[in-house]
């Protein structure tokens, strides 16, 4: 039976596609944040359409009075697939030996999709009914600091909001690609700000392309859950003497359970 990845379909062979899956991996490891700092949910397969939120909806204005009803809520995965056009030479050369496969488009599919799926953490994604960490953070945002010298007051202050809201360690901080790049540079001749924060942290210190300042929370577990269906995978589209169509997908949702487990920190 033929799964909707088509694998089996592919003019490829093992070892082009060893090539293609660990391409793919390399992007996507180096680029998702958000899924090693939260609790996750499966794979659970195609088949898992959405996370039972154990709540029932009743209609504005009440349900009928002779069969009263009301519908069970349920949050969507959303499934994401991006298209990969590669050249059957290209592929084909993994066989002849080749250790450096031209996947310069795998490569950037991946980052799309890592970038995407970081995005709906974050900060959400509407039509999929995703809330970020940073949209459901219950306390009042943290100014992050233009000076990354700096930096380590505001995740003190960050910190304090967390523990008096009873949010235990350890934590993590995601801050965008440049005050993250700001941090790392910063401290030049003295005690490295960055090394401060992790004292404070007992955690991580992450960069994302999704965040523009950044994000503090709790890295306990059960405040935050990743749901996925279909784990991030290469499948096979179609093909002609020249070209072979890849897609790269997932399936997912995301949910904030705890909103008070985080606090942003913004530019």
């Amino acid at each position: 039976m033929v799964d909707l990845l088509k694998r089996s379909l592919a003019p490829l062979t093992a070892e082009a596609w060893e090539e293609v899956d660990a391409a793919a991996a390399t992007i996507l490891k180096a680029q998702l944040t958000a899924r090693t700092l939260v609790d996750f949910s499966g794979p659970h397969g195609w088949h898992y359409a959405a996370v039972n939120l154990g709540r029932i909806d009743i209609p504005e204005g009440g349900s009928d009075e002779k069969v009263p009803w009301g519908i069970r809520t349920v949050l969507p995965l959303v499934e994401v697939r991006v298209p990969v056009s590669l050249p059957q030479l290209e592929l084909d050369n993994a066989s002849r030996g080749c250790k450096d496969l031209d996947l310069a488009p795998l490569e950037e599919a991946a980052q799309r999709v890592a970038l995407f799926e970081d995005a709906a953490v974050y900060t959400g994604f509407g039509p999929g009914g995703i809330q970020g960490i940073v949209q459901e953070a219950a306390h009042a945002p943290v100014k992050l600091p233009d000076n990354p010298e700096m930096y380590p007051q505001a995740v003190a202050q960050g910190l304090k909001e967390l523990r008096l809201s009873g949010v235990p360690g350890p934590y993590a901080l995601v801050l965008g690609v440049d005050a993250y790049a700001g941090l790392i540079q910063a401290g030049k001749g003295g005690f490295p700000p960055g090394r401060i924060i992790l004292d404070m942290l007992g955690g991580q210190i992450l960069a994302s392309q999704a965040l523009q300042g950044g994000v503090l929370l709790s890295t306990a577990g059960g405040d935050f859950e990743l749901t996925v269906g279909q784990d991030l995978a290469v499948g096979f589209a179609t093909h002609d003497r020249h070209e072979v169509e890849l897609f790269l997908t997932e399936s997912f949702t995301f949910r904030v359970l705890r909103p008070e487990a985080a606090i942003e920190l913004a530019k």
